[in-house]
């Protein structure tokens, strides 16, 4: 066995910034272990290319369970394996949500977890020329830009948005949290920053940090209620690792949880039918899994359209669907792509306006399917399981239909194809979102943190009942924040370094 100060379990977003920022210190030994390779194919550098890489050697390859919201369908679950885990992968859009997604967290069980103490993570993540520096960070190793050489739809988007009354603000990250904007996404020149670009890979060379790639963390070791490292294989071999200090998982919202019930730490209920000796009854384990529910407008354009030379989506909204609501509750995403659940026909050419329900009520779960460490878990996110759910994503559809029929766009629309003109009953929308609607692929919450009985990690992201572990990914989000995800693993990720660390006001008192 060989011994390190602190083991990291997973290279992708949250694991890339806590084994880098823990290494700072030269009198500490990290080890980082990731599942999938250093490297990835070319696709992972080219921003357009993302769509490619769903079902790609570097994606984990998971599909959910059958999802009686959506018409029974089993989703693809794309979820990156390799550096930088799904960072690597994903779409690039980098924002935050509104203020209220924390400050809930803050009032509903996870006190010292609100915007306010967020955000000096958020900002020491990342450097946002060009932005208020109340609220951007300036001098961080994540480096997200304003798309150029946006779309021409996407410009006339922008102004389909002003023509039906909504503002168009500068910074959805900043100031002000409603409305429409060019996208920030995560790309410099025009190659893909991934987290492991940013934090991990300028560091590679300390000799106090030692990554292993394309090694699999078959559990936990533990001494007592002391957890003591991690048993992994690499090439074929068993090998065992050693954490004098702490093991921190960074695993991601399936691999966290999945880990945790592998080495005897979950529902005592799931683990013994598997023959897994029970180490600590947590009921919350795997639960509260919550994603973002992705809905789709798709047109035929009337004339040629050029091909998009960033991500595909220049520009995007969040917006109240109600003017009572306190906060955004759907976001609109320009695609200049027809994009859609793959089991619908879409055209060879056109253009999409994509909606979600920012702030979901539906609720699933990850589950251990087997004891054998490469048998994948019962992923259920539950995607629209929830009327409340349902009646958002209405009203998205028709905010979206809206804006697609905007003066704005009419050099450009020929017709809507999906839904299509038939669509137009409340029943026949319904069908159309049970049919269509897929997910954005923003999983949170299985390893919920807060101070209740069903909360998996304290608030300071220790897991309960056993010393020496902590989690630190988007698995302890209390609820899905109203926005893409990343961003908000990369606050928390930093946070848990610097409480780690003992830093001054990172710990909750």
């Amino acid at each position: 066995m060989t011994s390190y100060d602190f083991i990291v379990v997973g290279a992708g977003t949250a694991g890339s910034v806590v084994a880098a920022r823990l290494s700072e210190d030269p009198d500490t030994r990290v080890l980082l272990l990731e599942a999938g390779p250093a490297q990835g194919p070319e696709a992972v550098s080219v921003p357009a290319a993302w769509p490619t890489l769903a079902g790609s050697e570097v994606d984990w390859g998971y599909a959910t369970a059958p999802q009686p919201g959506l018409a029974d369908a089993a989703l693809p679950y794309a979820r990156g394996k390799m550096l930088g885990g799904s960072s690597s992968i994903n779409g690039m859009l980098f924002t935050r949500a509104d203020r209220s997604s924390y400050d809930d967290w803050a009032a509903d069980g996870a006190p010292g977890w609100g915007y306010e103490d967020l955000l000096p993570y958020f900002r020491r993540s990342e450097a946002a020329d060009g932005r208020d520096p109340r609220y951007r960070g300036t001098d961080g190793p994540m480096t997200p830009r304003r798309a150029t050489n946006v779309h021409p739809v996407a410009r006339a988007l922008l102004q389909a948005f002003g023509e039906l009354g909504y503002p168009l603000v500068e910074d959805l990250s900043g100031a002000d949290r409603v409305g429409a904007s060019r996208t920030e996404i995560n790309a410099v020149d025009g190659v893909r920053q991934s987290v492991a670009d940013g934090y991990l890979r300028p560091v590679l060379e300390r000799p106090n940090l030692t990554v292993v790639t394309e090694a699999r963390v078959h559990s936990l070791t533990a001494s007592g209620m002391r957890c003591t490292g991690v048993a992994y294989s690499r090439d074929d071999e068993l090998h065992t690792a050693g954490a004098a200090g702490e093991v921190i998982l960074c695993a991601g919202v399936i691999g966290s949880p999945h880990l945790l019930q592998l080495s005897g730490i979950g529902p005592a209920d799931v683990l013994r039918p598997h023959g897994i000796d029970v180490v600590v009854d947590l009921p919350g384990v795997g639960d509260n899994l919550a994603d973002h529910p992705l809905g789709s407008v798709v047109y035929t354009p009337a004339k040629p359209m050029p091909a998009g030379v960033n991500n595909h989506g220049d520009v995007f909204a969040v917006l109240r669907t109600d003017p009572g609501l306190i906060a955004p509750d759907v976001q609109i995403l320009f695609i200049d792509v027809p994009y859609v659940r793959p089991i619908t026909s879409v055209p060879a050419e056109g253009f999409t306006i994509a909606f979600s329900a920012l702030r979901p009520h539906s609720r699933g779960s990850v589950m251990l399917a087997s004891s054998d460490p490469e048998a994948a878990p019962v992923i259920d996110p539950g995607l629209l399981s929830d009327e409340r759910d349902v009646r958002t994503m209405l009203s998205g559809l028709h905010l979206a239909r809206a804006i697609g029929g905007a003066q704005a766009l009419a050099e450009w629309r020929k017709e809507e194809v999906q839904p299509g003109p038939t669509v137009r009953t409340e029943a026949q929308e319904r069908d159309y979102l049970r049919r269509t609607t897929g997910t954005y692929n923003h999983p949170v919450g299985t390893c919920r943190l807060g101070v209740d009985e069903r909360a998996v990690t304290d608030l300071e992201l220790r897991v309960r009942g056993i010393d020496g572990l902590r989690v630190a990914d988007a698995s302890v989000m209390p609820s899905i924040p109203g926005a893409n995800t990343n961003a908000t693993v990369l606050a928390i990720a930093e946070r848990a370094a610097a409480m780690v660390r003992g830093e001054t006001g990172a710990t909750v008192s």
